[in-house]
């Protein structure tokens, strides 16, 4: 269905941290980070949404490989601070780790019931053929959208747009670099396309929350990611897994959750699962599921304490973990949350 024109009574806060979207070249033919106020004049259309729109800054435009945990933090409490003035919010940011910040913010806003929309840009904005306007002038849109009948958040989750999809923020990848179709949505449908009109997959949208916004103030960073190859050797996973102070990893694992059987590969893993190291299982594969226990090569996974990650996302398991942890919960209960669907992050079967 189509989405209706915003109400003037609409107010979207925008939160800029940097990227692209943001950038211009300076005399010397860099790339360099503008405020929003030169994008204002940049983006005259801006002026003509039916909406009333303020803008923060997260601090210093930074570029997103520079993005940190205790930025995600920052923007959530950004959240939480204006979440009764504003009536949905719009985050750019830098395309390259957008999709990790889309999943952190997606389990640190516990029953989120407003819209929270990440977009950016490939070009910058100061260029002709800039794929910025078009961006933010769509997840404005979006984000103030209203169902046609009843008029209730028409997506009350956080979620990324970029070129003409709407996606679930736990869901995104980056799989381009060099076209502007930067985004897929990995294993669920998107929530959402730009065409002409605004269309929306309510079907696929989370419910509006019963309970108020709970805005996490913790994460965990004592994780890291193993991502398998051949050829990986035990001096290498040796050196990850037996970090002083960790507590979780990420096993990047072969089509549907395979590793090797090679004993000192074995070992490495029930060492640190004997340490109290929390393992999620995670496919390398960009679409399909872990079926831990499918073939020979990951039926003894199980029996050493690995936790099957579904068909949750890289993006979304590494800041699931971190956000599970941080809640400093007992094992069995930890374990149980890192299987249970937190925020439409994975497809219960």
């Amino acid at each position: 269905m189509s989405a209706p024109l915003a109400s003037p009574e609409k107010a979207i806060l925008v939160i800029y941290t940097g990227g692209t979207v943001g950038m211009a070249y300076n005399k010397s033919g860099e790339l360099v980070p503008m405020n929003f106020e030169q994008i204002r004049k940049k983006m005259p259309e801006l002026h003509q949404l039916n909406m009333q729109v303020d803008v923060l800054n997260l601090g210093p435009p930074i570029d997103s490989s520079n993005i940190t945990v205790a930025d995600w933090l920052a923007l959530a409490a950004l959240i939480r601070d204006n979440y009764a003035r504003y009536d949905g919010f719009v985050v750019l940011h830098g395309t390259d780790t957008m999709a990790y910040s889309a999943a952190a913010l997606s389990f640190l806003l516990e029953n989120l019931g407003k819209t929270v929309v990440f977009t950016g840009a490939q070009v910058p904005v100061g260029r002709i053929r800039t794929d910025a306007r078009r961006n933010l002038v769509t997840a404005l849109e979006m984000a103030a959208a209203r169902h046609p009948m009843g008029g209730t958040v028409r997506v009350p989750e956080v979620c990324l747009f970029f070129n003409e999809l709407l996606i679930r923020g736990n869901r995104a990848k980056k799989v381009e670099s060099q076209q502007y179709n930067a985004f897929r949505s990995e294993n669920y449908p998107p929530l959402g396309r730009a065409g002409i009109e605004l269309e929306f997959n309510d079907k696929q949208i989370r419910q509006l929350p019963a309970a108020p916004l709970c805005a996490h103030t913790y994460l965990d960073d004592r994780v890291t990611i193993l991502r398998l190859f051949p050829g990986l050797t035990e001096r290498m996973v040796r050196a990850q897994l037996e970090v002083d102070g960790l507590r979780g990893a990420v096993l990047e694992t072969y089509g549907s959750g395979n590793a090797p059987t090679a004993p000192w590969f074995l070992n490495c893993l029930r060492d640190a699962s004997d340490r109290g190291v929390y393992l999620l299982n995670v496919s390398q594969c960009e679409e399909g599921r872990v079926l831990q226990g499918r073939y020979e090569t990951s039926a003894h996974l199980s029996g050493l304490g690995i936790i099957g990650g579904d068909d949750i996302t890289v993006e979304a398991a590494i800041t699931k973990l971190m956000f599970v942890l941080g809640l400093n919960q007992e094992p069995e209960v930890t374990r149980r949350l890192l299987t249970q669907d937190l925020r439409g992050e994975i497809t219960l079967i």
